[in-house]
Order: structure tokens, then C-alpha cells, then sequence
């Protein structure tokens, strides 16, 4: 690896100030601890920043395009504008619309409904299931885990090349590997599918946090991506990209705002025209305050400079990495090797524990925050562990008794709101656990391990 565990100039890359990060929990072993958040994969606690100007918007709330008073114009722009700081944000083309949606799951789920008329997909068994199964209206090639990035170029190419008979395809892919944290070669694969005739769409919602997106550089048709990983409150998404599938589809809701005319024909049925903007996908009210989160967190990111966030977030990355190797009983999941490009989510499976044990002493006996589980990326975690395939799992913890292998893994992820002290507590729980065992006696409730208070 390059980066070096040196300390880096904190003067340079400090944390982002992040809500949350006052929080004391109790410990099971009595007293309290400030709360580690190192579960920034799942949802990343929201920029002071954003929610600072969410407050200062709060009392200006209003409905949006079609009132009339000040309230309602100053929303209507401001709603306007944060579309504009998202296309900027993505370094979208012109003519690229950028479509509000509630997460990355349902701005997916909507270019699905969006495909035109017998296109195919391709999509790696690697992906989260927010990009593995929206396409249940198309023809759908499931690709095998790479172990390399060359060989998912190839594999992608060779899928590509045996499509017959030639029409409508997309490629879904990650940017960022919601286990593994390793970067996908986008480039490259919208090289190869574009070379082949089809489309692409980037799953940016692991990437878009730790890394600039650009549209034009990656050369990529779409990218979604959530606000609640972007470091902005919950119930936001994005859809961006080439407007004409989306113009050309029916609206993803019917109602209000994706309509521009409806009249009554004298059969006594009912003409509608819809927008051709991106409005014909916004049907309902919109959304305003996470519109304007999404837009405070990218320009958030865009002034604290992504070099800085990187470099630190590698230094980050490197501790980790190195402690847990430290660990003899510690296996660090990978699919392309210890020296493939990541961002801060690692995963890793401990000999001697079960999964959800482990996590659940993190959380009662240390106040870390980890997640374990399949991470919706079922597929790929089995894969990665060596599974039988037909072995059911679910996203959270399997019914699985304390000490009982079970079918799952440890995710450790953080951000640019991640201060080293968590990162260094986090790392002597692994080395105490390990050498120790837990503390305090666990069972099973409702699916997970919790701590046995009934002793």
C-alpha cells in the first residue's frame, strides 16, 4: 500500500464536524463512553454544516412550483438550485437531467421502470441488492464475482459480445463495493459498454461520499446515489444522467407535478400530458428540505476538498487494516487483493466468534458502532466466505447463538466525520476481544445477539 500510517497534518484533513459527535452510550459494564460511529456504509451521521442550514431554512419552508406566495417562490428556487449543485457536484453533460428520489434503491428502481422495450441487463453478482434486483421487466445476465479488475472488464466484454439478438442493453455497476470498500474499474467497464453498443449506470452510493463522480470523466449514462450516505439526512436520493429513456417513459408515480395538462375527453375519459423534464418523475410534493441536504453536503465536501478527505481517509484505511493484521484470527474479506484501491469499508470474519457476537461486544462493552450481517449484498458476502450458495442468510444477523458459526461478517466503515480516537478503540476492542473474550454473557433476541441482563 502507499500511504504510510504516519500521522497526517490534521491541520490539513481534521474530521468534518458531524451530528452525534458529543453522544455518550452506556457500556453494559457500567458507565458510559462517547459513541464510535463506524457504521458510516450504512448511514453516515449528517455534516453539522447541512444540518445547520437545513435549520436556517426550516422557518422559510414552502410548497414548491405552483404557489404563489414568497414562501413558496423562495422554495420553488431554492429546490431549483440544489438540483443545479447536484449537477455540478456529478460534473453532469448538458442536456442531463438530475431526478430527486427518495434513496439509491429507488432512484434504481426507477430507471428500471424507465428501460426501454426488451433491453437486457447486466449486472455482477457482487452488487447491493439495490442494484442487483430492480430489473424484474428485463432480460437479466448475472455476471460472475471477478477477482480482478481486468478480469471484470473482460467478463464484461465477453457477456457484451455473446448478446444476440442486438438492442437495448445497461450495465449496472458499482463504484465502490459496499463490503469490501473496493474500487470498481467504472472507467473502463463504460469503455466496454459503450464499445458494445449498451448503457451503463453507476451505483455511486459507496462512492460518491469518499470520492469526486464525474459523470464525463467516468463516461457513465447515470448515477445514483442516497443523501443518508452523502452525509445528509434520511428519505433523499439521486438519479442523474441522459434524459431520453427517462422523457420517454410513463412518470414513475402519476399525479400532481408530472402532469403539465389533463383534460376530459367528450367519451368522458381523461388526456394527460406529462413533463419531459425531470419533474415527470417527481410526481407528488417534492421533497424540499432532503433536496437542499443533498445540496449542503455536496457543496460541504466540494469546499473541504476532496484531496484532503482522501489522503485522510487512506491514513484511516491503513491503520485499520494494519491493526486488524496484527490479529492472527482476524480475515479480512477482499475480492481484487490487500493492495486494490478502497474506500473506508472493511469487512472481516473472526475465528472463534460469531459474527453478531463480536459486533454485539463491540457495541454493549466498548460503544462502537459496527454493522453484521450479509449487507444486502448476499451473493458476495457467500462468495467471499465460501459458502454454499442455497444457505439462507438474511442482511442482519442470522438466529445464531453466541460462539455458533454463523453465516455472516463484521463491517467496520467511517468517513470524513471519523476522528482517529475511534479508530484506535476500535482496534484495541478487536486485540481485547480476541485475546480476552467478551465480558459479559449474550443470547439471542428477535434475530440478534444482545447482552444477557437477566442474570
Amino acid at each position: 500500500m502507499s500511504v504510510s500510517t504516519a500521522a497526517v497534518d490534521q491541520s490539513v484533513c481534521a474530521p468534518l464536524p458531524v451530528l452525534g459527535r458529543d453522544v455518550t452510550v452506556p457500556l453494559v459494564t457500567g458507565g458510559e463512553v462517547a459513541y464510535a460511529a463506524l457504521d458510516y456504509a450504512a448511514s453516515a451521521p449528517a455534516l453539522q454544516r447541512v444540518w445547520d442550514d437545513v435549520a436556517a431554512y426550516a422557518p422559510y419552508y414552502g410548497s414548491v412550483h405552483r404557489g404563489a406566495g414568497y414562501l413558496s417562490q423562495l422554495s420553488t428556487d431554492l429546490f431549483e438550485n440544489a438540483r443545479r449543485t447536484v449537477a455540478e457536484f456529478l460534473d453532469c453533460r448538458d442536456g442531463d437531467q438530475v431526478v430527486f428520489t427518495r434513496s439509491t434503491t429507488d432512484s434504481l428502481n426507477l430507471l428500471a421502470a424507465a428501460l426501454p422495450a426488451d433491453c437486457r441487463v447486466f449486472v455482477f453478482e457482487t452488487e447491493h441488492h439495490a442494484s442487483l434486483l430492480p430489473w424484474k421487466n428485463a432480460q437479466v445476465t448475472y455476471l460472475d464475482a471477478p477477482r480482478t479488475p481486468d478480469e471484470a472488464v473482460a467478463t464484461l466484454e465477453r457477456a457484451l459480445a455473446d448478446r444476440d439478438p442486438y438492442g437495448p442493453a445497461l450495465v449496472c455497476v458499482t463504484g465502490a463495493s459496499n463490503v469490501t470498500g473496493e474500487l470498481w474499474p467504472v472507467r473502463e467497464l463504460a469503455a466496454a459498454a459503450h464499445a458494445h453498443g449498451a448503457r451503463i449506470v453507476l451505483d455511486a452510493a459507496q462512492l460518491a461520499p469518499h470520492h469526486p463522480v464525474s459523470v464525463r470523466e467516468l463516461d457513465v449514462d447515470w448515477v445514483a446515489f442516497s443523501g443518508h450516505k452523502l452525509y445528509a439526512p434520511f428519505g433523499s436520493g439521486v438519479l442523474a444522467g441522459r434524459a431520453d429513456w427517462l422523457r420517454e417513459a410513463e412518470p414513475y408515480l402519476a399525479g400532481g407535478g408530472a402532469s403539465r395538462k389533463v383534460s376530459r375527453r367528450e367519451d368522458g375519459g381523461v388526456d394527460v400530458e406529462w413533463h419531459e423534464s425531470a419533474a415527470r418523475h417527481e410526481a407528488g410534493s417534492p421533497n424540499v428540505i432532503g433536496a437542499y441536504a443533498i445540496a449542503s453536503a455536496c457543496k460541504a465536501l466540494t469546499d473541504a476538498g476532496f484531496d484532503s478527505l482522501v489522503a485522510r481517509e487512506r491514513y484511516l484505511i491503513e491503520k485499520v487494516r494494519a491493526g486488524l493484521a496484527e490479529v492472527p484470527e482476524v480475515r479480512v474479506l477482499s475480492l481484487f487483493g490487500d493492495d486494490a484501491p478502497r474506500v473506508g469499508v472493511i469487512s472481516f470474519v473472526v475465528d472463534g466468534w460469531n459474527s453478531s457476537h463480536f459486533a454485539a461486544a463491540l457495541s454493549a462493552e466498548y460503544g462502537i458502532g459496527v454493522r453484521d450481517g450479509l449487507f444486502c449484498a448476499h451473493p458476495l458476502v457467500r462468495t467471499l466466505l465460501g459458502s454454499d450458495p442455497q444457505t439462507q442468510g438474511e442482511c442482519g444477523a442470522p438466529e445464531a447463538a453466541p460462539g455458533e458459526k454463523s453465516l455472516n461478517a463484521i463491517r467496520v466503515s467511517f468517513g470524513a466525520g471519523t476522528p482517529d480516537e475511534h479508530v484506535e478503540r476500535f482496534l484495541t476492542a478487536v486485540r481485547e476481544l480476541v485475546r480476552d473474550g467478551a465480558r459479559w454473557n449474550y443470547r439471542t433476541e428477535d434475530g440478534r445477539c444482545v447482552p444477557d441482563t437477566s442474570a
